[in-house]
């Protein structure tokens, strides 16, 4: 019998995404018949735009679209979020410059691929999505912690970022807004960080997905734009999947440099091929269309927003910062730790997550999946009604915490 492992080293060290597990486990729990609420995913709760739904229906009766396409993207969708991004940016790049992925998360895997060499550093600010790890880590490059918390509204300063640099360094990973702390860097900061990025030689890799998504004033600022002198050493990941209420469709896509876009492509050509052809022409719609849907949604989740922030500052032990952008928020728990809650002490931020999901059925992710343990990341992307339920039965629960 063969003593050699059946699953690779590379494949077994990759984790399981946290947030889709917890949202796995609710939609279980909801099937057997259990009142879960979930504020796992980040998923919009609304549906596709009909204007979008119709774009893509109209596509799955045109032959062309039945075939292969180029494996880059439809040209016709390239050139359109080559223009998308100059009208929302203020970034100007070709459409040669684009690659259309399966969803963003393809994009992040594909980035950090391209870019890194076996033991490359990368910095990430945490907390960081659950994803970030493990692309950097299947790259072969080592991820170096730039912690934040509560006392600076989860930002990263320079002098942070410079303490981390080492002289393996090579990405600067800058998200903004944040999953899943919903920190907003501002123009000043945005510009700062990328001036210390270019005068130190390193690339950026800066996920976009979350632009339209700021509330009360705040305004997304693109580090690209921001920061000309960083040159060709920027790489932009984006989709549709968060403005457009598309998380169904997996249309991501990559901005680079023209050599970066063209490897990425080629790993791409053997990895997946194109994109789903109709998913791709609902994505066209998305981006050519205005922002109107955009807006209604994000008026929703700005109420939605303000009132989770409130009823959960309203419990005792737990401190939730106002989140500036994205559909999430991040509440510390750390007073919470330890405390005796139904007979029970948990010793964790996880522990305490799966107390509360077994009593009071009620699902958040806990801060262990995005690097800082002491926390829970609630999405507020849901209906009003379920929202104000869920965290009333937080609230009643962890009252009971002595």
């Amino acid at each position: 019998m063969s003593t050699r492992p059946r699953i690779s080293t590379r494949i077994s060290a990759i984790s399981e995404s946290a947030t889709l597990a917890v949202d796995a486990k609710a939609k279980a729990m909801k099937a057997a018949g259990r009142p879960v609420i979930g504020f796992g995913a980040g998923e919009p709760d609304f549906p596709t735009p009909d204007y979008i739904v119709e774009a893509a229906v109209a596509a799955t009766h045109d032959p062309r679209f039945h075939k292969y396409t180029p494996a880059g993207g439809l040209p016709e969708l390239k050139k359109a979020i080559a223009a998308k991004t100059l009208r929302d940016s203020g970034y100007q790049v070709e459409a040669s410059q684009v690659l259309v992925t399966n969803g963003g998360k393809q994009a992040v895997y594909q980035a950090f691929a391209t870019l890194l060499d076996p033991d490359d550093e990368v910095l990430v600010i945490a907390p960081y999505w659950t994803t970030y790890p493990e692309a950097i880590k299947l790259a072969g490059g080592v991820q170096v912690d730039v912690v934040t918390d509560e006392t600076t509204g989860y930002l990263a300063s320079v002098e942070q970022l410079e303490a981390a640099r080492t002289e393996r360094t090579k990405v600067l990973l800058f998200v903004s807004p944040s999953n899943p702390t919903g920190a907003v860097y501002s123009r000043e900061q945005t510009e700062a960080i990328g001036r210390w990025a270019a005068a130190n030689d390193l690339w950026v890799v800066t996920d976009e997905i979350y632009e339209h998504l700021v509330y009360g004033g705040t305004e997304f600022t693109s580090i690209a734009t921001a920061v000309p002198e960083l040159g060709d050493r920027v790489v932009i990941l984006n989709g549709v999947a968060k403005t457009y209420a598309m998380t169904g469709w997996r249309v991501g896509w990559l901005i680079g440099p023209s050599d970066v876009v063209k490897a990425a492509t080629n790993l791409q050509s053997h990895a997946t091929s194109n994109v789903s052809n109709v998913s791709q022409m609902a994505a066209l719609a998305a981006v050519s269309g205005d922002l109107s849907a955009v807006a209604e949604m994000r008026e929703a989740f700005d109420r939605r927003r303000q009132t989770m922030v409130r009823m959960l500052n309203e419990i005792p032990g737990v401190l939730c910062p106002e989140p500036k952008g994205a559909f999430y928020v991040y509440p510390s728990v750390k007073e919470l730790i330890g405390k005796e809650l139904r007979g029970r002490r948990p010793q964790s931020s996880a522990e305490l997550a799966e107390l509360i999901l077994e009593e009071a059925e009620v699902a958040v992710v806990p801060g262990e999946a995005f690097g800082t343990p002491g926390y829970f990341r609630l999405s507020y992307a849901l209906g009003d009604d379920d929202l104000a339920e869920g965290v009333s039965r937080l609230a009643k629960l962890l009252a009971e915490a002595h």
